[in-house]
C-alpha cells in the first residue's frame, strides 16, 4: 500500500527487492511522483509505527557477494531496495510526506491513535502513550515549550525494553523516537514560537514598562515561579 503525497496512491504488487523506494514513489507504474511543485520530506516505511526516513538520509548496508565476501555500501534512502533485509538494516514504504507536511502535526496524529488504541493493561504503555499524545496536542495547539522535544524522547525511551507484555509499547514509542531524532529542529522551533507568543501576550496584558503582577510579587519578596 502506497499512500500520502504521491500522484497515484494505491495497492501495488511487486516482487520483493525488485524496486527501490525511489522507484515506488516516482515510477509512473507506481506512485507517479510527488504532487506538482513539491519536494520529498520523509517516508514512513511499513506503517505508522515504523521509524521515519528523512529525505536525503544515507544508510550503510552490508551486502554479501557471490564469492561470499561482505562489502559495505552507502545508499541514499531513495536507492534502498524495498526488501526486508534492507529496511531492517536501515532501521525499520507506505506513507510519503512532501515538504508541505507538518511533521509535528503528523506525529501528533500518530500518537493520538496509539493512545486511543492502548488496552491500558501495562502502565508504561498506558501512561506513556497518553502523556506523549497530550504533549503533542499541546505543541499543536499553541501550548508548546522548547523542552518538549526532550520530554517526548524521555517518555518514549521509558516504554520499550521488555516493560510491556506485548509489542504495542514499542510500536507507540518508535515513531516518537525517530521523528524527534530526525526533525528535532521543528519540534524545538514550535515550542520556542509558542513560548515567544505567550511572553508577548503577557507583556501586552501588563503593559510595557508597568510593574505588572510578576514585578510586584518580586518587589514583595514573593518567590516567582519560572519554567
Amino acid at each position: 500500500c502506497l499512500s500520502g503525497h504521491v500522484k497515484r496512491p494505491g495497492y501495488y504488487e511487486i516482487e520483493v527487492g525488485k524496486a527501490t523506494i525511489g522507484q515506488l514513489i516516482n515510477d509512473p507504474a507506481f506512485g507517479g511522483g510527488l504532487r506538482d511543485g513539491r519536494k520529498l520530506k520523509a517516508v514512513i516505511p511499513g506503517g505508522s509505527s515504523a521509524k521515519v526516513f528523512k529525505a536525503g538520509e544515507k544508510f550503510k548496508l552490508k551486502r554479501r557477494g557471490l564469492d561470499g565476501k561482505e562489502t559495505e555500501q552507502e545508499l541514499d534512502m531513495l536507492d534502498l531496495p524495498y526488501d526486508f533485509d534492507s529496511l531492517i538494516a536501515a532501521g525499520s514504504m507506505s506513507i510519503v510526506l512532501d515538504d508541505s507536511a507538518d511533521i509535528v502535526e503528523t506525529l501528533s496524529n500518530i500518537a493520538e491513535f496509539y493512545a486511543h488504541e492502548s488496552c491500558g493493561q501495562c502502565t508504561p504503555c498506558r501512561e506513556g502513550s497518553l502523556w506523549m499524545a497530550k504533549a503533542l496536542h499541546r505543541l499543536t495547539h499553541g501550548g508548546g515549550r522548547k523542552q518538549d522535544a526532550d520530554y517526548l524522547v524521555r517518555m518514549a525511551d521509558n516504554i520499550p525494553g521488555g516493560r510491556t507484555i506485548c509489542a504495542f509499547g514499542e510500536a507507540c514509542a518508535w515513531p516518537v523516537q525517530s521523528f524527534v531524532a530526525k526533525f528535532r529542529d521543528e519540534f524545538v522551533a514550535r515550542g520556542q514560537r509558542d513560548e515567544a507568543r505567550r511572553a508577548a501576550s503577557s507583556k501586552d496584558q501588563t503593559g510595557a514598562g508597568s510593574p505588572g503582577v510578576i514585578a510586584s510579587a518580586a518587589d514583595r519578596g514573593t518567590p516567582v515561579l519560572q519554567r
